[in-house]
Formats: structure tokens, sequence, C-alpha cells
């Protein structure tokens, strides 16, 4: 008769937790341009191309870290690479409020874009590697959840500091407000360095570096039970002592050398991720809402509602992901998506006069554009984080995330950059920009059905 593991839940949780801040400071980074992007075009003098390259930008930093994260933390490990990310996050958060001209703002959002780029990729890595394979996904989960509650308390610390002080664009304890909403960063920032420099190192990395007692010392404060097991598991996965390259990534093919189908599925499952325009809501959804006849009071607050509309539903995916699977979640999501955003765009194209949307159309895009990030927010956002962590083997793994996320955050940029100019005055509209999304959430559809696993279950060791 075999006998249950007994986990140290507790501990697990708390680990999890702490690496999850890097989730949080990813979200509120990326989400706190969205209350300061039109106070940042008239204080710069911005036209649209110049507005899409202050906001988006960042992301180039973020691909570039994103990149480099997996390599890093294969050399020094997963916990120096969040203590990392959490100078780049203080740092950045000081320095965009104090901004001389857009090109050293774009610098600042840069350095922050860098962090954001290795918390996104650390974060899933260290979760995936520490917790049990039975709570995997809901652990991995927490990366999501994280960055959701991080969107959600920069739109809300960011609404706040309008409400008090009447606009973006006017002071609040002698600065404008716009300046105090980065500046409100350094704190979780401080707080995110303090977690990371408490957490244990990651088995797996320490297997990896041949520093077995240490890593069953971690082992054993997560399970007790069966620790060498563990380890002589772990080790047979790193037969091939020299460090991941992105050759790795290859197989052979009738005698040539092709990439390999899981890393496709990676890929298309991360681009596409950006690619359905998630990012248009929380980038630019005050300044969109301001567009279409909206008073800037009530489009900050209609930005707020959606994000507490994602906040909700990555609770529910939470909960969902190791019951229903990742798979049929992705699956849901893309049909909803499809039918919300083509909805939405319908609204643009047939319900504005003059650029203004109309109440009836009003109303409907309203409804339209939450039940969206609804969808996106119980499926995609969670699924594609928590999936990158568990579908490469231990011995890719860090490289082929690496690469996902380069790629994730460059169509993350290609969407952030382009909604400005595709909505502006010489673009083609913001109805038309919504079907070429809900063209991207249509293909998902067919790519998941086609080209993912169900990975639910399944221990690292057998990925």
């Amino acid at each position: 008769m075999s006998s249950t593991p007994k986990y140290n839940l507790g501990h697990v949780i708390l680990i999890t937790l702490s690496a999850a801040i890097g989730g949080f400071l990813f979200g509120f980074d990326s989400s706190v341009i969205n209350g300061a992007n039109v106070a940042l075009k008239s204080y710069f003098n911005c036209n649209d191309m110049q507005l899409g390259l202050a906001v988006s930008l960042a992301l180039i930093g973020a691909a570039a870290g994103a990149y480099f994260a997996g390599r890093l933390a294969d050399k020094f490990g997963r916990v120096r690479c969040m203590l990392a990310a959490a100078v780049l996050f203080f740092v950045s958060a000081i320095g965009s409020g104090l901004p001389f001209t857009v090109v050293d703002f774009i610098m600042w959002r840069v350095i922050g874009g860098i962090g954001i780029g290795v918390a996104s990729i650390i974060a899933p890595i260290y979760i995936a590697e520490t917790a049990p394979a039975h709570l995997r996904g809901r652990l991995g989960s927490m990366q999501q959840f994280a960055i959701v509650i991080g969107i959600f308390v920069a739109l809300l610390s960011n609404y706040v500091i309008v409400r008090v002080a009447g606009s973006a664009s006017r002071p609040i304890m002698g600065f404008e407000a716009w300046k105090v909403m980065f500046w409100v960063e350094a704190i979780p920032a401080l707080l995110y360095g303090i977690a990371a420099s408490q957490l244990p190192e990651s088995p797996r990395y320490l297997v990896s570096k041949g520093r077995l007692d240490e890593a069953k010392k971690v082992l054993a404060q997560i399970n007790e039970d069966g620790v060498d097991s563990e380890i002589a598991s772990i080790h047979e996965t790193f037969k091939n002592d020299k460090p991941a390259k992105l050759s790795d990534l290859l197989e052979m093919v009738g005698g040539k050398k092709r990439v390999a189908p899981i890393v496709w599925a990676g890929l298309g499952i991360a681009i596409l991720q950006q690619l359905v325009g998630i990012n248009v809501i929380f980038y630019y959804g005050t300044m969109l809402w301001q567009s279409v006849g909206f008073g800037e009071s009530d489009a900050f607050f209609t930005s707020l509602v959606s994000s507490g509309i994602n906040l909700t539903m990555t609770i529910a995916a939470v909960l969902l992901i190791d019951k229903i699977g990742r798979k049929p979640l992705l699956l849901i999501g893309s049909v909803g998506m499809t039918i919300t955003l083509g909805t939405l765009g319908l609204c643009f194209l047939c319900g504005s006069e003059s650029g203004m949307l109309s109440h009836g159309a009003g109303v409907i895009a309203l409804i339209a554009a939450n039940l969206y990030v609804t969808f996106f927010a119980a499926t995609w956002g969670p699924v594609m984080w928590v999936m990158l962590g568990e579908m490469f083997n231990n011995r890719i793994r860090a490289v082929a995330i690496s690469v996902c996320g380069l790629a994730q955050w460059g169509a993350n940029f290609l969407v952030s950059w382009s909604f400005p100019v595709l909505v502006g005055e010489n673009g083609i509209g913001v109805g038309p920009t919504y079907m070429i999304y809900t063209a991207f959430a249509a293909i998902s559809i067919f790519f998941v059905a086609k080209f993912t696993t169900e990975t639910k279950g399944k221990a690292l060791e057998d990925m």
C-alpha cells in the first residue's frame, strides 16, 4: 500500500506568492502607463507615432529581458535574477517620474521593461520547478493572478490620484499627477527585493549545478518523503551536462534539423495571446474611451472596472485549470474572444458618429469589451504562462521559455505600438483595428485544436 505524499503546503504557497510578486510588478509597470498616456502626449507634445513608441518601447526591453532571462537563470540561479529584476523595477519607477524629454522617459521605461521581461520568465520557471505536479496548474496560475492584481492596483492608484488631483496633468503634492503614478511602483519593487532575498533556490537549478545536498534540503522543506528518488529523477533529465543552447530546440527530421513541434506550439500560444489585442485595453483603455466621448474620470473608472473583471475571472481560472485542463480552457477562451471582439469591432464600425459612439452602441461596446476581458482572463491569460512553464523538458525549459517570451513581447510591442497609429488621424480607425484582433482570435481556435497537447497533471520529468 503506497503512502500519500505529505507536502508542506504552507511553505509551497509562501514561496510561490513571494516569487509571484514579480508578476505583480509586471502587471503594474506595464499598465500604469494607461493613466498617463493622454497627459504624456500633451506634456511632450507627441504625435500618434511618438506616443506609440513611448508606450511600447518598454516592451522591447521586456523582450530582451525575457530572451536573456532563461540563460542568466541557468548560469546565476533563479533567485539572483529575481533580485536583479527588483532593482530594475525600482530604478525605472523613480526615473519615469523625473523625465526631462520623451527620450529619457523612454529610457527609464525600457529599464523597467527589462525587469518585466526577466520577471515574466523567471517566476513561471521557479514556480513550476518548486510546485508539486498535482498543484502546479493552480500555483503556476498565481503568476497571472499576480499580474492582474498588479494591473488592477495600477489602474486603481491612477484613478485615486486623478480623483484627488482633478486630472492627470494637474499637480498633486507639487508634482504633475502622472509622475506620482509612476513613483507608486517603487514600494512593491522594494518589497519584491526583500521577498526574493528570502527564497530558497530552485532544486532543479541546484541539481544542474551538482549542489545535491542543497537541493535535498530545499526538496525536504516541500516534501520530506522520497527526496532521494526525486533527486535521481531530476538528475536523469540532465544527462547532457552542456548548457542548453538555441540549437537544442531543433530536432532531426528526414536528415534535416527543424524546429521541434513543441517549440512551435509554445511560440504560437505566446504570440496569439498578444495578437488578440488584450493589452490595448490595459495600455490605452482610458485614452480609447475618452476618444469616443467618455469624460476623463469616467474613462478612468471604465478601465478600472475592466481590470476588476480581469482580476475576478483570473481567480476562476485558478480554480478551474487543474480540473478542466489547459487545452479545453484555451478553446473556450478563443471562441469567446472571437465573438466578443467581433461585436466590439462592429460597434465601432456601425455605431459611431463623427468618431463618437451613440448611447446604444456605447453600452453594447462596454459590455462586449468586458466580456472579452472575462474570456481572456479566465483562459488565455493564465493558461499561456502555466503551459510555457511546464510544456518543455528540464534540459531545454529555460532557453525554450526565453525564445517564447521574446516572441510574446515582440507581439506585444507590435500591437501596442501600432494601436495609436491605426486608430489615429491617418489610420484605419477603431472598428477595423478590432476586426484584425477578431481574426487572430479566430485563428487561435484552429491553432489550439491542432497544435497543443494537454499538460495537466504530468510531472516535469515526463515532458
